[in-house]
């Protein structure tokens, strides 16, 4: 567009260049406020809709958390491995529990029988109680209970 007929040139010399009354453009009262004024006040709907998560904050996360999702326990071992175990070629009773899903192994109860575990964290209770049925425990790390 050439610009003799932009609408700043043509409103040259008219006192206000459409913008009504005195004072309606000059500041930011006409518009309620400058960034984000009144997001709790007159502006409040309008934060609701466009910023649903404007207000309130992030939930704590720790650097160092350790998530244990799911775990059972050595009295459970037996139910477990009628559901989803098997024997290897040697007739070692092997039970993958990371496979099945578990994070950990815990000392509750009392073991049935020998079984080879794989879980990636164990407890020294059940360590020692599978340990001492006969059995042996593949695990990536040891905590303590």
């Amino acid at each position: 567009m050439a610009t003799r007929f932009r609408k700043s040139r043509r409103q040259r010399g008219s006192r206000y260049c459409g913008w009504g009354q005195v004072g309606q453009h000059r500041q930011a009262g006409s518009r309620g406020g400058i960034g984000g004024a009144g997001k709790h006040k007159h502006f409040f709907i309008r934060t609701v809709i466009e910023e649903p998560d404007h207000f309130g904050h992030d939930a704590f996360n720790s650097f160092n958390r350790n998530l244990v999702n799911r775990w059972v326990n050595v009295r459970d071992l037996d139910a477990v491995f009628a559901k989803h175990g098997k024997a290897d070629e040697s007739g070692k009773v092997v039970l993958d529990l990371a496979a099945l899903g578990y994070d950990k192994l815990l000392g509750g109860g009392q073991i049935g029988g020998a079984y080879t575990i794989k879980v990636a964290k164990v407890s020294e209770k059940a360590k020692a109680k599978i340990q001492a049925a006969g059995g042996e425990v593949i695990s990536d790390e040891h905590d303590a209970e």
